[in-house]
């Protein structure tokens, strides 16, 4: 197996899924290792010369009250801030928040103690699992959720199945908390699934392309490179060799959802690479407050996610364009003035429904990721007597972005089981190449029946299938390459 050394620096996205799913095991860089525990001895320095918050105060509202020097003082913060409630994280979540937390730790800022930083190492090298819940937490540091891990690692909470324990320090407990490690987790692994729809997206609908006997004018590079937006250009050049041979085309120019398809889903790249250059940042940065340097201890806020935020909200706003699209061509597809083919694609007796009922499966999926499209950067709050009075919310947009790429492989599939059926019907329409391949692997999975049947279990397989179908092609000159 393939072992990421963690150094604080230098983790990537791809890496840290790797590691989350179990791909990919870990060491501790020593000389990171070395750094935690002279930044630890700083926190203690610091500590003995005057207030430092969290290490010998109160926090929130009491951060001016000085607390007493006992063993427990930690402990009591962890359990009084262990209020996370409702469902829980699964497995590769919960390790992929232990994976940031650590590498966070490892960057040296946090002032934990050597010995939490390497009981956390060793439960994620054997594949121990807290049990963690999703709510508590507004985009100022998942205090609630990392202390169930703390709590965990001290003993008092069980691992899922056996895990280290070990003993927390009285100025242990709030560095470890103070980061927004989950939020981060959560808003990485739907990134991830997010680049793998867009990758088959574009697949799903070339095959409409062929299937509608669409007009390739509108994927020209010439005509991209006249206003060459981020990842245009890059996503025409690769609908132009994708349709390439097809049949003549029947129209002079084609509905929306064929010929915008480079304009619409070039922004989401571009998001998705954005996203990716925050979630980066965030897995390798000393955020806890108060930050330990090497020359002392300094009071900020950086524990606000403001960017991941706007990324995330960025990310969602232009992902959703992509997913109204393809609703579009399955309308399209339903078409017989567009399609030359039977109404909803329909075989057997006249008045059969075909595809029909697909539309209205798709709208519900859309409308329930509209639903969830209020911009995080819309809410605001005052807690903890008033004094903190502003929050990013990114936690509700790594979960809302985490629920649209739940829905959005069902509304995808239902336009690549359109699309399937429609070639399977002219088959004369299909080109050599990657498409064949897609349409091949489409074809195994979906049942070649075309009588009125239901149709649920289908647009299952179609669904799981699109990750086998975006990888058909090369995407990384679009920045969309795959963690697998």
């Amino acid at each position: 197996m393939q072992v990421e050394r963690l150094d604080g620096r230098s983790l990537t996205v791809a890496a840290l899924l790797a590691i989350a799913s179990g791909r990919c095991g870990v060491e501790v860089d020593p000389a990171a290792l070395r750094r935690v525990e002279g930044r630890h001895a700083r926190l203690q320095q610091a500590r003995a010369q005057g207030a430092v918050y969290g290490a010998n105060t109160g926090v929130g509202a009491n951060r001016h009250e000085r607390t007493a020097d006992d063993e427990e003082r930690g402990l009591r913060l962890l359990r009084s801030h262990c209020a996370a409630v409702g469902p829980l994280e699964d497995d590769i979540t919960a390790r992929a928040m232990m994976a940031v937390r650590l590498n966070q730790i490892l960057a040296g800022g946090s002032g934990v103690s050597r010995q939490v930083a390497e009981a956390l190492a060793a439960a994620l090298h054997d594949g121990a699992v807290p049990v963690i819940h999703s709510w508590g937490a507004i985009g100022t540091g998942d205090l609630a959720a990392l202390a169930e891990l703390s709590l965990t690692l001290a003993g008092e909470r069980p691992w899922r199945d056996a895990g280290p324990v070990t003993t927390f320090g009285a100025t242990d407990a709030l560095p470890m908390i103070s980061s927004s490690a989950l939020t981060v987790a959560t808003a990485a692994l739907a990134l991830d699934r997010v680049q793998s729809q867009l990758r088959a997206s574009v697949v799903v609908a070339a095959l409409s392309f062929l299937a509608l006997r669409g007009n390739p004018e509108a994927y020209d590079v010439t005509v991209h490179r006249n206003r060459a937006h981020p990842g245009q250009v890059e996503v025409a050049r690769l609908l132009s060799r994708l349709v390439a041979g097809g049949v003549a085309p029947v129209r002079i120019q084609d509905p929306f959802g064929l010929r915008v398809l480079p304009q619409v889903t070039a922004p989401a790249i571009h998001a998705a690479r954005t996203l990716d250059d925050a979630i980066t940042a965030e897995i390798n940065a000393a955020v806890e407050n108060p930050l330990v340097t090497s020359d002392g201890v300094r009071h900020h806020g950086q524990f606000h996610t403001a960017t991941l935020a706007s990324q995330l909200d960025a990310a969602r706003g232009a992902f959703l364009p992509v997913l109204s699209l393809s609703t579009a061509r399955l309308g399209l597809l339903m078409r017989p003035d567009l399609t030359g083919l039977r109404a909803f694609l329909a075989a057997g007796p006249a008045g059969s429904s075909g595809l029909m009922i697909s539309e209205y499966v798709v709208q519900d999926l859309l409308t329930e990721i509209r639903v969830g499209m209020t911009p995080t950067a819309a809410g605001t709050l005052s807690i903890s007597l008033g004094l903190e009075e502003h929050a990013s919310f990114a936690t509700q947009g790594a979960r809302s972005l985490r629920t649209m790429t739940q829905l959005a492989p069902t509304l995808l599939a239902a336009e690549l089981m359109a699309a399937v059926r429609a070639l399977r019907m002219a088959p004369g329409r299909l080109t050599a190449g990657p498409l064949r391949d897609a349409f091949e692997l489409a074809s195994e999975a979906i049942d070649p029946s075309e009588d009125d049947r239901p149709l649920g279990a289908d647009l299952e397989r179609a669904a799981d299938l699109l990750p086998r179908l975006g990888a058909v092609l090369d995407y990384s000159s679009m920045g969309l390459s795959s963690s697998a």
